[in-house]
């Protein structure tokens, strides 16, 4: 469920980061975090990404770029009551990448939020919520020792897949 998940800011400004894949249907491939992120300040300016899934083991990549949506509120929601109380309390205690003083900080605002959620279920924060990268191209790698690898693109042009071999 690894992906890399790459972004670009208004300004074209590129930022990547590996986060997992929670669920894909035929509207898209989901994941979670924290909006007020990188990632989630670039989707805001420009709602597109591309996703890569890398298989060292098996010389495999699948790429996957398209239009970025929100998930609706209640889907959030949704997730968010399913994750254990310890990710919902750690969603809670920290804007994803923002800086804090010390580790001691940190653990401090869970041990709060532990106290205070003990008997219930924490709120999603506000700032958490999905997103659904809607595919218009696919592009699957296939390693071989000689270099002369197989690369294949489906591309949605005008509602049609069409797919193209690449060269290596």
């Amino acid at each position: 469920t690894a992906m890399t998940v790459a972004t670009a800011a208004k300004s074209g400004v590129p930022t990547a980061r590996t986060i997992l894949l929670k669920h894909f249907d035929s509207n898209g491939l989901c994941w979670y975090t924290d909006k007020r992120s990188p990632q989630g300040l670039n989707l805001a300016e420009n709602p597109h990404a591309e996703l890569l899934f890398f298989w060292r083991s098996l010389s495999r990549q699948i790429r996957v770029a398209g239009r970025v949506n929100n998930v609706p509120t209640a889907e959030s929601d949704a997730y968010f009551s399913e994750r254990p109380l310890a990710s919902q309390i750690s969603a809670l205690a920290s804007v994803q990448s923002s800086s804090v003083t010390n580790r001691d900080e940190l653990e401090a605002r869970v041990a709060t939020l532990e106290a205070l959620y003990v008997d219930s279920p924490a709120p999603r924060p506000e700032g958490w919520g999905g997103y659904r990268l809607v595919p218009e191209r696919f592009e699957f790698w296939q390693g071989r020792a000689s270099r002369l690898h197989d690369r294949f693109v489906y591309q949605l042009i005008d509602g049609v897949w069409q797919i193209d071999r690449l060269a290596p």
